[in-house]
């Protein structure tokens, strides 16, 4: 009888797992206002990944502000807005949205450098669970929030001393904020951005190969060099960059696939990556039945279940989604 955390370690090496692991993300309105639905659920279908946790009381701005409406500062210094409670909400001052803020701007080193491992390794050492980091770097996303989309778009087209100093200082963060995971005894590191739109990308591909592409190897490489996983999400249609994402080096990859062409995804890099869900949010889990769920999961199997691993039965449960429909993604995947 396989652990949970070998289930895992088996998928994502191809070693023929017993069966797919199960990942469910419950985004912060079902803990707040379903919390006897999920509890449920997990009850049933018990995860095979867990969240490592830091110390209880440590800093989570977001958390600790998803469930009142209003506005809230970040750790960055970026003012969010949250119009409805369980929903993050969005920025509406950006920290840097003149460059004369740059000078006196510092990314929130206290963060990476006051943290205390200590309860996040007692949380991995005493479960069977595959345990991930929290997510950790997410620069292109970052950059929005400091800057504005709008000003990013610019930024990048002009790549101006001003964009690449602050893409810099971003970086290096990240870079430290990803050594801290690594020192402790999680079994993966999770990183992010969000890339594409419903058909394409946001920036042309070259543009990302050329600023980002390199930034995200570092990431890869500093956490294969600790012995751990690299697992990475992005939303979107990302088939122009899906190939130089698995070059990379990335493990796990969580992709929107339903938005892209799953068969030649599979035709393409089945073997070489695990994919790590995901079922339909836009429209199946959302305004579908049971029986349409159930196709959804069989298309996603037939794609990438084979019984060798290389994929995880995940996905999202958000705000209006029916408890029956996410019980019916991880019943699929037992059928």
């Amino acid at each position: 009888m396989l652990t949970r955390r070998e289930r895992v370690i088996k998928t994502l090496t191809f070693s023929n797992p017993d069966r797919a692991p199960r990942d469910l993300w419950a985004l912060p309105y079902i803990s707040l206002f379903r919390q006897d639905e999920l509890d449920s659920l997990l009850q049933r279908y018990p995860m095979d990944i867990g969240a490592s946790q830091l110390s209880p009381g440590w800093s989570d701005t977001i958390t600790q502000t998803a469930s009142r409406i209003g506005a809230y500062t970040d750790d960055w210094g970026s003012v969010w807005m949250i119009g409805e409670p369980g929903v993050i909400g969005e920025v509406k001052q950006p920290a840097i949205a003149n460059w004369s803020e740059l000078d006196h701007f510092s990314p929130p080193w206290h963060l990476v450098r006051d943290r205390d491992l200590t309860y996040t390794n007692q949380c991995c050492d005493q479960s069977d669970q595959f345990m991930l980091s929290d997510v950790t770097a997410r620069p292109f996303e970052r950059l929005q929030f400091l800057r504005g989309s709008e000003n990013l778009y610019i930024d990048i087209a002009y790549g101006t001393a001003n964009f690449r100093k602050l893409l810099a200082l971003i970086h290096a963060y990240y870079l430290e904020d990803i050594r801290s995971w690594c020192s402790s005894n999680v079994d993966g590191i999770f990183f992010m951005d969000d890339w594409g739109m419903n058909n394409q990308l946001l920036i042309n591909p070259q543009t990302w190969r050329e600023i980002f592409k390199p930034l995200y190897q570092e990431y890869v490489n500093l956490i294969h060099g600790a012995g751990k996983f690299a697992f990475f999400h992005t939303d979107g249609n990302t088939e122009q960059i899906f190939g130089d994402l698995v070059e990379i080096g990335i493990d796990a990859i969580n992709a929107q696939l339903f938005t892209m062409n799953i068969e030649s995804l599979s035709h393409q890099y089945k073997g070489k990556i695990t994919f790590w869900g995901e079922i339909d949010r836009q429209k199946v889990l959302p305004f579908g039945a049971p029986a349409d769920v159930k196709q959804a999961v069989q298309r996603v199997r037939s794609a990438f279940d084979d019984g060798t691993g290389g994929v995880i039965a995940q996905c999202e449960w958000g705000k209006d989604n029916p408890k029956e429909n996410i019980e019916a993604v991880f019943a699929a995947w037992e059928a």
